[in-house]
């Protein structure tokens, strides 16, 4: 498990690293920000889209090894591209430092950007759901460990997140230099090429199952057994039923994202526009906000994994203590919302332009992590254990494609932020006016909120359907 904890930590840093500079980016030397958001809204979801193709190729034709390789390489290329395009940014385009001229063109530093963003789609696709569905390959299925391994893996993607936003941060750029984020861009590739060597080094010595034999090679080389050859065997109504769960609880998962994924966007214009970043008279940068979260994670994983097996472990007449997925799942809802409650408190009655402590949104981050940690991994370990082992890729290709969706709608979401008084008498959503910050925030609250008693009433069900 530690290799592939070592390989997605390379790989999350190169992600979480590009993520934290790429929307100040687009603002500082391409566009405005409502079409910034829209942009990482579209380059986001469909991340998350493509899983579900590479996850298909890797159980029908290539296997999780070689994709995951692939994947690194097409990924590493994004990265570069990405860095070309901020080399290229035309510092003329800017008026008085602060404004884009719309006369100037920069449609080479634009076009190196889209094909960048192209090839990061294309590699996740390979990369993502298969580094995943391989931790599940090395327990056995009855093995009572996969929460709480998932959740250490989990840690190692936060590790990552963690240190890419103060690495890459170091060269955020601004109107004045806008060339400076390409150097970010240069971080991430080179942590990305580490991840596909760190990976083929060890793959061969490392990734076995509980039985000794390899995991993640492609179908044609895997051992003959009972169970690969049914493999074309229609599904069995359990296995149906199985399925059935993943969907409908995927369809929830997007509630989450959809309010989780503003950290990338508009957590972080409010950071940089409404946050007192002053410590002992130095400004802190933007981006290392963005470290808060796996922060947090890093240290509340091991505390939520043991929790999980502390409460497994417990009985009430005869009965564990553990919640079951599901409701580990809602109570990640119900923290998302809490957190949103809490800052939109914090803003509540703020005009634009005045700036709040920073630990407000230290606080939302907060929440919002032990949020991540009752539903993301526990998400991944409920795919793992119930998907069909021979659509195991595809189905968390289907996990993250409600990732997919959540982040489309998380781009058009941050569109709605108030950015200043001018265009608040512009922005309404279902016929509700955004007036101010705490109007934004309280969206998230409600849809948070609702999602999560929906799915805790549902979980009775679910968990029937789950046996």
């Amino acid at each position: 498990m530690y290799l592939l904890f070592a390989t997605e930590m390379a790989e999350r840093f190169s992600y979480f690293g590009m993520r934290a500079i790429f929307t100040l980016y687009m603002v500082a030397a391409l566009f405005s920000m409502e079409d910034a958001s829209q942009i990482y809204g579209t380059y986001t979801g469909l991340v998350y889209l493509t899983p579900m193709i590479g996850g298909y190729i890797s159980d029908r034709y290539l296997g999780n090894r070689k994709c995951i390789i692939t994947g690194g390489l097409v990924m590493a290329t994004g990265q570069f591209l990405m860095f070309l395009s901020a080399g290229c940014v035309n510092q003329s385009i800017f008026v008085d430092g602060a404004a884009i001229d719309p006369s100037v063109s920069n449609q080479v530093s634009v076009a190196l950007m889209f094909a960048g963003l192209t090839c990061l789609i294309i590699g996740n696709g390979f990369f993502k759901p298969n580094i995943a569905s391989m931790v599940g390959e090395l327990y056995s299925p009855d093995d009572k460990r996969k929460d709480a391994a998932f959740t250490i893996f989990y840690m190692g993607i936060n590790i990552g997140a963690f240190f890419a936003p103060l690495a890459c941060g170091i060269f955020e750029g601004d109107f004045s230099d806008p060339g400076r984020f390409r150097w970010g861009f240069l971080v991430a590739c080179i942590a990305m090429v580490m991840s596909v060597i760190i990976f083929a080094a060890l793959k061969n010595k490392l990734l076995v199952s509980p039985d000794g034999s390899p995991v993640g090679t492609a179908p044609e080389t895997q051992p003959k057994s009972e169970d690969s050859t049914q493999s074309k065997q229609p599904l069995t109504k359990q296995e149906w039923a199985h399925i059935g769960v993943i969907l409908i609880v995927a369809l929830f998962v997007i509630f989450f994202w959809a309010a989780y994924e503003q950290a990338g966007v508009s957590l972080t214009y409010f950071v940089k526009e409404q946050t007192d970043r002053n410590i002992l008279g130095h400004e802190i940068p933007t981006s290392w906000f963005q470290c808060l979260p796996a922060i947090f994670c890093v240290v509340l994983a091991p505390v939520m994994a043991g929790l999980w097996e502390f409460l497994g472990k417990k009985k009430f007449r005869g009965t564990s203590l553990e919640p079951s997925s599901t409701q580990k799942q809602a109570l990640g809802l119900a923290l998302l919302s809490l957190g949103y409650l809490v800052i939109a408190f914090g803003v509540k009655n703020l005009e634009p332009g005045i700036k709040v402590s920073m630990m407000w949104i230290t606080s939302l981050y907060f929440i919002h992590e032990l949020g991540e940690l009752s539903l993301s991994p526990i998400g991944l370990s409920l795919v793992s254990r119930l998907s069909p082992k021979r659509f195991t890729s595809l189905m968390m290709g289907v996990w993250f494609m409600s990732s997919a969706v959540s982040n489309f709608i998380a781009g058009k979401l941050a569109t709605f932020y108030p950015g200043s008084a001018s265009e608040v008498a512009a922005k309404s959503i279902l016929g509700i006016q955004i007036a101010n910050l705490h109007d934004f925030f309280m969206i998230f609250v409600i849809m948070s909120a609702v999602a999560s008693l929906a799915l805790f009433l549902l979980s009775p069900v679910l968990k029937r359907m789950s046996r």
